[in-house]
């Protein structure tokens, strides 16, 4: 598997299904290398940013306009089952290594492809980043607090999600393939993914006109369902359906909430929001997190602290039960600790083969296997090629 991808999407989407067993091979300018070596945060000048998206892999460097490069890269199609490229469109095809040049290379490739606003169309040849497919896509007009500034998600979900669907893409691919013989192109937008992930919004104004707005941590569709003020912090409450409602009712020593007609239906309760969130909060400010957290969690109910980055990388159910955060041994800097997989499977669950790879780290061995001797790879190294 060959990943020409950058920064984020492309990236992750082939470190995941490095971390299923796919042999990637990273290509990166050389001298250089993919942009985000550059990026924070690092620890003793090494980009840790890098290595969380391209562990597991091997790394090759090539110069893709020199001609012995983009001979090298045939090569390496020829023997590929999947390439994935997160260039901006048109950018493959200047290089001589669109789809179709691709295709007849190896006409059982899996071709990959992940942009903000797709391949075609009167955005695509537009620049896009995380911040931008959240802003588009009307991500950010419903994230933020009522009346206030729209925001966006904090971390790069744009990004995420869209490698989420592209490595999804390339294993139905791989499996129409095995049918067929015949592979194909994916055309993964980042645009797409945030649109996607909008459904529940996108599906109040397809159905009734009306735009949603940004609500804080409330939801559309049902009530009571907010963050609510404890004595010494905060905490999430999820409870709109009848029977939760019900429950909570018990739990804050209010069975007479259940009855009041405002409150009777999950329609009302959204109706009278304002006055059902006071009225809860009005109760909750009386006690603290934990006994909140306790009552709720006794009646069933969901309900959650708001933890911040350093609880949860602590909390034993995360870090020991999920396994969610694990170890890589890196060449210069020795331990780093870095996210890790979130697919749990009985037989064949994902794990972290490797570090990320040095700049060009594997670049003889990787020539070695197609046939290359080393007075070859001497001769590419003087010529600027790797």
């Amino acid at each position: 598997m060959l990943d020409l991808g950058r920064m984020v999407a492309g990236p992750f989407c082939a470190s995941l299904l490095a971390d299923m067993g796919a042999d990637v091979i990273k290509i990166e300018s050389p001298g250089k290398g993919d942009m985000s070596r550059d990026s924070l945060p690092k620890q003793d000048g090494v980009s840790t940013y890098f290595i969380t998206f391209n562990r597991s892999k091997r790394g090759l460097t090539l110069d893709l306009k020199s001609e012995q490069g983009k001979h090298i890269l045939r090569r390496l199609i020829q023997r590929s089952d999947v390439l994935i490229e997160n260039f901006r469109p048109g950018v493959m095809e200047r290089l001589g290594f669109s789809y179709e040049e691709a295709a007849k290379i190896n006409p059982r490739l899996i071709y990959a492809s992940i942009s903000g606003f797709g391949q075609q169309g009167p955005y695509a040849g537009r620049a896009c980043f995380d911040p931008i497919a959240q802003a588009m896509s009307g991500l950010m007009s419903v994230t933020g607090s009522t009346g206030g500034e729209n925001v966006r998600c904090g971390a790069s979900i744009a990004d995420i999600m869209a490698g989420q669907n592209a490595a999804t893409a390339i294993l139905a691919a791989l499996h129409h393939r095995e049918r067929t013989g015949r592979g194909q192109w994916i055309d993964i937008a980042l645009m797409d993914a945030c649109i996607t992930a909008l459904s529940s919004m996108n599906q109040i104004y397809l159905t009734t006109g009306r735009v949603p707005q940004a609500k804080g941590n409330t939801f559309e569709a049902s009530a009571p369902g907010n963050s609510y003020p404890a004595s010494d912090g905060v905490l999430v409450i999820s409870a709109g359906q009848d029977s939760e409602w019900h429950k909570l009712c018990h739990v804050l020593g209010h069975a007479e909430w259940a009855e009041d007609p405002r409150f009777l239906t999950v329609d009302s309760r959204v109706a009278h929001r304002q006055d059902l969130d006071a009225a809860i909060s009005a109760e909750t400010s009386r006690r603290t997190v934990q006994e909140l957290l306790d009552a709720l969690l006794e009646a069933r109910l969901p309900a959650a602290p708001v933890l911040h980055i350093d609880d949860v990388v602590s909390d034993p159910h995360f870090r020991d039960t999920r396994q969610m955060f694990a170890d890589v041994e890196h060449p210069i800097l020795g331990t780093v600790r870095i996210t890790n997989e979130c697919i749990k499977m009985s037989e064949t669950s994902p794990y972290i083969r490797s570090c990320a790879p040095l700049l060009g780290q594997h670049n003889r061995d990787i020539l070695a296997e197609l046939g290359y001797r080393e007075q070859d790879m001497e001769q590419l190294e003087q010529a600027g090629v790797l």
